[in-house]
């Protein structure tokens, strides 16, 4: 049940699946049937990298009743809660599901509004699974059938094939227990094949033969009627997995699956950024432009750039980066951070270099790449809650009169924190992507740091090795 022993070449592998089935303007269909259903789609985001996909969509970082109703006013049908609960403990990151549930339900109650509501967390697999989608099962007074597991992340290389969920490693898809990420001091697993990744990490409370499967045969040979009738069948929130290898499954699949929830199914949706697009009837979009860029806040001075994630591939996009000319690396040393005597000095000296770097330069923050562990009665998530709100405190302490032009984060925990803490964002709409499909925009609004400044969302694990510097590139040539 766990899958292949190793990867396989990944044209050889899909070919060998039934064709693509491709449904006509599926999109204005899903947007049609958006609309009669009368339902917000309501994404609580357990990390800020995932509005990588979407645009035009507003995105709280709070999420009062007072905020959800301003939600509510906005144009779009989806908005985004960005919880960030990835980064903490689990029981917190349950209240934290358990208070946004009782908020949406006061909301729902006010206005007549009714919501879908997707659990967003991270395309390989990591997070607070089932602890999220139980508190929200459990509190949001909804008698769920079913619970939709959907982590595919196209534009990533992350698909769901036979109830494997590959990761796209250049030419070879590799199952997921078997990448770096399987091995996450706070998050790891082993198991590939999606149910019994569900029985492992329900401790076998749930087996992984009592979980449900849509096909990929059901969606390219079947259609949407087949998706609806697998998903008729589904009750007692017993999770389903979702075979995808492309956005145009997923338009299948929730093509079936918005009809089976017309007629009296419900779900809770669990899945990666992919699913949220097209459950959100959002069309894609390409790149955006330095109109849209700097059409709030015109382009002056230099940019900044935060680096926290430690990832493999982070460190080699690191080096890509520094190598650009005209960039000014100022390294954080995690060691001095974690010793409560050297500490302050550390941050100082970081500060000092950013603001006199930032007159001149391009300049990039990023922590030094050895890996240090828990110990000394700290965990692995300790040292990076410390870390996190060192890089804080650099954004916190960037001079007002040298503004960047632009403030890219990287990695979740990071982007999350110089996004609330760093930047004051409570509110504000995800423009689009800088490179398509996995690096969010969002413009700040007028009670931030920095009115209209562009803030840039990249995820740790996703992109090719000369991403960030291709972002940086396009972000000073705006």
């Amino acid at each position: 049940m766990n899958g292949p022993p190793g990867p396989v070449e990944a044209s050889e592998y899909l070919a060998s699946q039934p064709p693509e089935l491709r449904v006509p303007d599926a999109l204005e269909r899903i947007r049609c049937k958006i609309s009669e259903s009368g339902r917000r789609l309501a994404v609580l985001d357990d990390d800020p990298t995932g509005t990588q996909t979407v645009h035009g969509v507003p995105v709280l970082t709070t999420w009062s009743v007072e905020d959800l109703r301003w939600a509510l006013e906005q144009p779009s049908s989806t908005f985004y809660i960005l919880t960030n609960s990835r980064s903490f403990p689990e029981e917190e990151a349950a209240g934290m599901n358990r208070e946004i549930s009782a908020n949406l339900a006061s909301v729902a109650e006010r206005t007549g509004e009714d919501f879908a509501i997707v659990s967003r967390s991270d395309s390989t697999l990591r997070g607070y699974y089932e602890a999220e989608t139980e508190a929200l099962r459990r509190d949001l007074g909804v008698d769920f059938d079913g619970i939709v597991l959907c982590p595919c992340y196209i534009e990533a290389g992350r698909l769901t094939v036979d109830d494997i969920h590959w990761v796209r490693q250049a030419e070879r898809l590799v199952p997921a227990g078997e990448t770096e990420f399987a091995s996450d001091a706070s998050f790891g697993y082993s198991s590939s094949n999606l149910a019994a990744w569900v029985e492992e990490k329900t401790a076998g409370r749930i087996k992984a033969s009592e979980v449900s499967s849509v096909e990929l045969a059901d969606i390219r040979e079947g259609g949407p009627g087949r998706v609806a009738e697998v998903l008729l069948g589904v009750s007692g929130g017993r999770p389903v997995v979702v075979n995808a290898a492309s956005y145009a499954d997923i338009e299948v699949f929730v093509l079936g699956l918005l009809d089976a929830e017309k007629r009296g199914r419900r779900f809770l949706y669990r899945t990666g950024p992919s699913f949220v697009r097209v459950r959100g009837g959002i069309s894609e979009k390409g790149p955006l432009g330095a109109d849209e860029l700097y059409g709030h806040r015109p382009r002056r001075g230099h940019g900044l750039v935060l680096v926290g994630s430690h990832v493999e591939m982070t460190t080699r996009q690191l080096e890509y980066a520094l190598a650009l000319s005209g960039v000014r690396a100022v390294e954080l040393s995690v060691p001095r951070l974690l010793d409560a005597g050297t500490r302050d000095g550390e941050l100082d000296r970081v500060a000092s270099e950013v603001n006199l770097g930032l007159a001149e330069a391009e300049v990039v923050v990023y922590t030094s790449r050895e890996v240090v562990h828990g110990g000394a009665g700290r965990t692995g998530l300790d040292v990076g809650v410390s870390v996190s709100d060192a890089l804080v405190e650099v954004m916190r302490r960037v001079d007002r009169r040298l503004p960047p032009a632009f403030v890219v984060a990287k990695g979740g925990i990071t982007s999350s924190d110089i996004g609330t803490r760093g930047l004051g964002v409570r509110r504000a709409e995800v423009a689009g992507q800088v490179l398509p499909g996995i690096i969010s925009v969002w413009i700040l609004p007028e009670d931030s740091a920095f009115p209209g400044l562009p803030y840039i969302i990249f995820a740790g694990n996703v992109g090719e090795e000369d991403s960030l510097a291709r972002v940086i590139e396009i972000l000073r040539e705006g």
